[in-house]
């Protein structure tokens, strides 16, 4: 794999206790049709086996790098790894997800067509209907599909730096930092393609949050 100074594009994987489910997460990065990107696992202080799994891709590949810190939630362990990010644009992958080949391909593409746009979300995949707190009213279940799904967030370094990243909220954290985003960057949502393969885990923080 051959890779410039500076890749184009930072894909950043939080994850807590989740060993098991990071081979196929980080196997998804590895087949892109993209070359050109570099990946940080940001460990949120777990406690079973992930540096071993991680590590072994980082001897393996030079453009994968792992970070740890004490358990600080999704939203600064996101934030942990834009600020360590080197590419041009910045996405995520959750844990318990995984990308199809195309998928960085096809974001890459799709700025390169709207270089008005600053910042994207949407475009993923689920096999099953989810459901979700509204974190407007959190008596109220929504479908995952009107929802900013946080992981499918791609855009400019420069945008998420001005942001100052997440809030250390403990939910919907993406919601709110495209509600900031709305009203200083050009942003859109895309429907197409469903690149993006989401898999809801039993921990996940949309399953077992309440308010």
């Amino acid at each position: 794999m051959r890779f410039t100074s500076r890749p184009e594009i930072s894909v950043i994987l939080p994850t807590f206790n989740r060993a098991g489910l990071l081979e196929k997460a980080m196997e998804s990065v590895l087949c892109q049709t993209f070359r050109n990107w570099e990946l940080l696992v940001v460990d949120d202080g777990s406690s079973d086996a992930t540096y071993a799994v991680v590590n072994a891709y980082v001897e393996r590949c030079s453009a994968i790098r792992y970070l740890k810190h004490s358990n600080r939630k999704l939203n600064m362990t996101r934030n942990a790894g834009i600020q360590a990010a080197f590419g041009r644009w910045i996405t995520f992958l959750d844990s318990d997800d995984s990308y199809l080949p195309l998928h960085l391909e096809s974001r890459m593409d799709f700025m390169r067509k709207n270089p008005e746009a600053d910042l994207i979300v949407g475009g993923f995949h689920t096999d099953e209907d989810i459901f979700v707190r509204d974190c407007y009213n959190p008596e109220r279940m929504i479908d995952i599909r009107e929802c900013i799904v946080g992981p499918t967030l791609f855009g400019r370094r420069e945008v998420f730096l001005a942001l100052d990243g997440f809030k250390p909220l403990p939910y919907a954290g993406e919601t709110e930092l495209w509600s900031r985003a709305e009203s200083r960057f050009r942003v859109q949502k895309i429907e197409e393609p469903k690149t993006y393969i989401y898999t809801r885990a039993d921990d996940s923080i949309t399953k077992n949050f309440t308010p």
